[in-house]
């Protein structure tokens, strides 16, 4: 052993990343966090993942977003809040349930482009209404 190179093991399994296949994530099985999540204080600005915008009233995707910074990413403007209004007060018009939460996906890339491949991947598949990809299948939200 003295004498010879030790051998150098790269990868222990060869196995490609669940986390990047859309057809491994289920956002309808995530757990739900309330939409105030942001208000709460927070030590950091958080972490790479994906987040999806819920309707578990009536089990609809209604956004799919990726972001690095998961406690900043909903503090400041976003157009997705404005739809979420406009939805829940449509719904509280015409008598409607409405159960409108966010669910994180916390095994997300890293890397902000194969995130953001994965992201688009979960929108057209989920056809959220409020990402802009699926306008031209829904039309532009309450616009």
């Amino acid at each position: 052993m003295r004498e010879n190179k030790p051998l150098q093991q790269t990868v222990l399994f060869d196995l490609t990343l669940k986390h990047c296949n859309p057809d491994q994530i289920d956002p309808l099985l995530l757990r739900l966090v309330p939409m105030s999540f942001y208000r709460m204080p927070v030590d950091s600005s958080g972490e790479a993942c994906l987040y999806f915008i819920i309707d578990s009233a009536a089990s609809v995707v209604l956004y799919v977003g990726e972001t690095c910074r998961s406690k900043k990413r909903w503090q400041g403007i976003h157009a997705c809040k404005d739809y979420i209004a406009s939805y829940q007060d449509l719904h509280y018009r015409y008598g409607l349930q409405t159960a409108v939460n966010i669910a994180f996906c916390w095994d997300a890339p890293v890397d902000r482009r194969a995130r953001q491949e994965l992201e688009l991947n979960l929108i057209l598949k989920w056809c959220s209404p409020f990402n802009k990809e699926n306008w031209e299948r829904w039309g532009q939200p309450f616009g």
